[in-house]
């Protein structure tokens, strides 16, 4: 009598199951189709940074200002093609192109570097936890999919240069350009520019109005390389 009951409880189990993420995946969907027309009002970065900081003493505060693709230096957006992810128009969310020269580097003890395109930085950004881990790894994986079914590429960068970490308290161009140059992101020079991308990598670390030698180099390198980058 055991033996016959033990199967249909598996099979109930498996059905709950299956039905549980069949909810979670259409979730999923539904919450990344949503904001190729609204803009997020947060994202799961601004969220974790706030938790972090706030305090009974903190004057701590989040500065965020939405700029519409049009409202941001073209330079700008061209600086940033030109230091996280040149190929961002011919890929479909991950560039195996700059995968494989990172493992490369890392085979032949170059040092490690970083492979991923502005849609899966800005993936986690939106939607992850910020602690490392495989499973992250494998949502980062799915939600970069997604974004690029649901997304076009103008949306995408839009997204991401409104929501990048740009330093303490610092979340997108337009906080960051007017913290750093007290100007609106529209009018950031090609130097401005190259100078804000930079500092992407390490944003709390570098600065673009006090660079060091690292970030002089990078600025230099995507001045050269900005000419190559379109126009989104």
């Amino acid at each position: 009598m055991s033996r016959k009951k033990r199967p249909s409880a598996i099979r109930r189990v498996l059905k709950w199951g299956l039905k549980i993420f069949f909810v979670l995946w259409l979730l999923t969907l539904v919450q990344v189709f949503l904001l190729r027309f609204i803009n997020p009002p947060f994202t799961v970065g601004m969220f974790t940074t706030w938790v972090q900081n706030r305090g009974p003493t903190s004057n701590w505060r989040l500065r965020n200002s939405w700029r519409s693709l049009k409202e941001i230096s073209p330079h700008l957006r061209k600086a940033v093609l030109a230091g996280e992810d040149q190929r961002f128009l011919s890929h479909h969310g991950f560039d195996f192109t700059e995968m494989n020269e990172a493992i490369k580097d890392m085979a032949s003890r170059k040092g490690f570097r970083g492979a991923s395109t502005i849609t899966m930085q800005m993936a986690r950004t939106v939607y992850l936890w910020p602690e490392r881990s495989w499973l992250r790894k494998g949502a980062e994986a799915y939600y970069t999919l997604v974004i690029e079914i649901l997304w076009t590429k103008e949306r995408i960068l839009e997204i991401y240069l409104n929501t990048v970490d740009w330093g303490t308290g610092l979340m997108g161009v337009e906080a960051a350009s007017q913290k750093y140059f007290h100007k609106p992101c529209l009018h950031l020079s090609p130097s401005q520019a190259a100078a804000l991308a930079a500092i992407l990598p390490s944003p709390h670390r570098w600065s673009p109005t006090r660079p060091n030698s690292r970030v002089l180099d990078r600025k230099k390198r995507i001045m050269k390389d900005m000419k190559k980058m379109p126009l989104i």
